[in-house]
C-alpha cells in the first residue's frame, strides 16, 4: 500500500489485489473473532482512493455448516446486528445490484454495510462489508470494534 501512495504512485493501478500468499496479518484475528476452526481465505485489495474499503469473505457453505445457505447466513447476520446502531445488514442481493458496494460511500461515518451474495448451485456465498477503514484512527476503530463485539 505504501508503494501505491508514495512518490512513485504515478502510473499505479487504480485497483490492486495484494496478500496473494494468503497469509495476511489480519487473518488470525478474523479467524479468532469469527470463531472459525480454520483460517478463512482473505485477499485484500486497495484502490486509487485514500480511505474506504469493500471487504469480501468467500465461503463454500458446504464446508461451514451442513445445510447452510445464503438465506440462513443472511438471517443470522440480520439477527445478530438487529440492535447495532452502526451496522446495517442489507437485503439479500441479486448479483447485479452493486451500487451499495462503493468503497467510499461510508467515509467519515462509523457505519458498516453488510451484504450476502450467493451461487447456491455451487454452494458459494460471498459476504461483503463496506466501511471507512481509516477515518477514525486506531483508537476510534478499537472502540468501534469493541462496540461490535459487545452488541447482543
Amino acid at each position: 500500500m505504501e508503494e501505491h501512495e508514495g512518490s512513485g504512485a504515478v502510473g499505479a493501478p487504480s485497483f490492486q489485489v495484494y496478500g496473494l500468499e494468503l497469509a495476511h496479518k489480519h487473518t488470525p484475528e478474523i479467524q479468532r473473532y469469527a470463531g472459525l476452526a480454520r483460517r478463512p481465505i482473505f485477499v485484500p485489495a486497495y484502490g486509487s482512493f485514500r480511505q474506504g474499503i469493500v471487504l469480501t469473505v468467500p465461503l463454500d457453505v458446504r464446508l461451514v455448516v451442513p445445510h447452510a445457505d445464503a438465506a440462513a447466513l443472511h438471517a443470522c447476520l440480520a439477527r445478530h446486528y438487529a440492535a447495532a446502531a452502526h451496522v446495517h445488514v442489507l437485503p439479500l442481493h441479486e448479483p447485479g445490484d452493486l451500487q451499495h458496494l462503493d468503497p467510499q460511500a461510508l467515509n467519515g461515518t462509523d457505519d458498516m454495510r453488510l451484504s450476502v451474495f450467493s451461487n447456491m448451485e455451487q454452494g458459494h456465498v460471498l459476504l461483503s462489508a463496506v466501511f471507512d477503514n481509516l477515518g477514525k484512527g486506531a483508537a476510534g476503530a478499537a472502540v468501534q470494534n469493541l462496540n461490535l463485539m459487545l452488541t447482543q
